[in-house]
């Protein structure tokens, strides 16, 4: 697998001209100041190029191999005002990833926020941090902080009255910190939202049940997939991080069926799948072995990373937080085996993109990271020591 690396842009803490040392050989990357909806310009596409391929201390020979994400604004999602305008410049974007020698690109299809975690930095044993998500502060921030009238009917009596006296617990900066760990999402992508702005988004998706979601999934789709095949791209959804309902918004990319649901009803190799082992580990019922043997040609990038479920529990919502990647609930061994065979059947199919872009995902903050107060999921160490391991396990199938 080809190995790679996220990366923010300048602002990254990370710099470009350190990642030959950790081995990366190519880096994912978005324009994140470009708010959803707008077009991203060649000028603005070659310019983060340069960034990439040419930091302050000189060529590393690395270069942009992955856009994460080309993001599907809400007016999108929803089939909002301005649809087509939003389409449009959603495909005037791909043209221009597609002229400037880009192929991949990740999306996603959540509603409202991208991931969702209670805590960014829970304390580990071994004395680092993870990222965590608790049912019952979660349901403390629902019930109690934003007071989703819904929300009563969403959780079971016993987590309703643990969260009660969890939310009692809290004084105004444990509240306030909670609120935020809920809505940071991608990084920058919403850490100023207040409560009032919270509601309104929820409120937008009142009349929008799974069914439907699904079939504005399929519109877009329909909408960008030719233009893909055309261009030479490769669109790939990433699955819904917790796989599980959160604040009454329908949740569609979960599971191997909702995959299988969406790739059989828009049947193309150029609409596929982001193969994230940790948002769909969540879920007791992910096999990464049999996803990848019904779903691997669909498969055009892999987020290898590894939670581990935990109590409390809450129906199908569960605690869980993010692992080692050789450790949790995932089997990482049996799941790169699968890959790696996977890119040997393409390869012997003559596929010219036989191999699958990879990168280590949601590291957990160690030694040095724990001073360094970077994007909550992407420290230097945590990841690297991810990736170290990652390839040894790649080194082994490959022997």
């Amino acid at each position: 697998m080809r190995q790679t690396w996220r990366w923010f842009g300048p602002a990254d803490i990370i710099d470009m001209a350190a990642l030959p040392q950790v081995g990366v050989e190519g880096v994912v990357s978005a324009l994140h100041h470009i708010l959803p909806g707008a077009v991203w310009t060649q000028e603005d596409i070659k310019k983060r190029q340069r960034e990439i391929a040419h930091p302050n201390t000189g060529p590393t020979g690395i270069t942009w191999e992955v856009v994460e994400s080309l993001p599907v604004s809400e007016t999108i999602k929803t089939k909002g005002p301005d649809y087509h305008a939003h389409i449009e410049a959603y495909r005037e974007s791909m043209r221009n990833l597609a002229a400037c020698g880009l192929e991949v690109i990740c999306y996603n299809f959540m509603p409202v926020l991208d991931w969702t975690r209670t805590d960014l930095a829970k304390k580990m044993p071994h004395g680092g941090t993870a990222m965590h998500f608790d049912v019952v502060d979660f349901a403390a921030f629902d019930l109690f902080i934003l007071e989703r009238p819904a929300a009563q009917a969403e959780f079971s009596a016993e987590t309703i009255a643990t969260a009660k006296a969890r939310f009692d617990g809290l004084d105004d900066i444990q509240q306030r910190m909670l609120q935020n760990n809920i809505v940071a999402g991608l990084p920058g992508a919403n850490d100023n939202w207040s409560l009032e702005d919270v509601r309104g988004h929820l409120a937008s998706y009142d009349a929008i049940s799974a069914d439907q979601l699904r079939a504005n999934l399929v519109d877009f789709l329909n909408e960008v997939t030719p233009l893909a095949e055309e261009l030479g791209l490769r669109l790939c959804c990433h699955p819904d991080d917790p796989p599980f309902p959160l604040l009454g918004l329908p949740r569609i990319m979960s599971t191997e069926e909702d995959y299988a649901k969406i790739c059989a009803a828009v049947d193309s190799p150029a609409s596929g799948i982001t193969f994230c082992t940790g948002s769909l580990g969540v879920d007791p019922a992910f096999n990464p072995v049999r996803f990848v043997e019904r779903l691997g040609d669909r498969i055009h990038f892999a987020h290898l990373r590894n939670t581990t479920r935990i109590a409390p529990h809450d129906g199908d919502k569960s605690s869980f937080y993010e692992d080692l990647h050789l450790n949790g609930d995932t089997n990482m061994v049996a799941t790169i085996r699968a890959l790696m065979a996977e890119e040997a059947k393409r390869k012997a199919q003559g596929r010219s993109d036989w191999q699958i872009p990879m990168r280590p995902d949601h590291g957990q903050d160690l030694l040095y990271d724990l001073q360094q107060g970077g994007q909550p999921g992407y420290p230097l160490l945590g990841r690297m020591r991810g990736l170290a391991e990652l390839r040894g396990v790649m080194a082994a199938c490959a022997s």
